[in-house]
């Protein structure tokens, strides 16, 4: 297992996982809408088994003044087929991790 940032290039395999959350998306209007929103540093972070995506996490980090720097969880999704209990709980603790290396005060789901 293995946890990392996506790149471009799996937008199919992201886009397998992510339909299930956002079943009206098109895989046209997903890859529009990512390179869209490549501007406010998007990123697409993702559990793997192998080349098997588990779980999905899409999230910037931000400044606010009501919230002040955080990391902003857009989307989240494991996968059907997998323990969305354990799996969700993985990414959870990995994306605390990432929010303190990126000096965030907290993570908004």
């Amino acid at each position: 297992m293995q946890i990392r940032e996506l790149d471009l290039k799996e937008l199919y395999t992201v886009y397998e996982v992510v339909k299930q959350l956002r079943t009206e998306l098109s895989y046209e209007e997903f890859e529009d809408l990512i390179y869209d929103m490549r501007h406010m540093e998007y990123k697409m972070i993702g559990i793997l088994e192998g080349d098997e995506l588990i779980t999905y996490a899409g999230v910037s980090i931000q400044t606010t003044l009501k919230d002040k720097r955080h990391l902003k969880v857009y989307d989240f999704i494991t996968d059907e087929k997998y323990d969305s209990k354990k799996y969700d709980e993985i990414m959870k603790e990995y994306l605390y991790d990432y929010s303190k290396t990126g000096m965030c005060e907290s993570i908004i789901y």
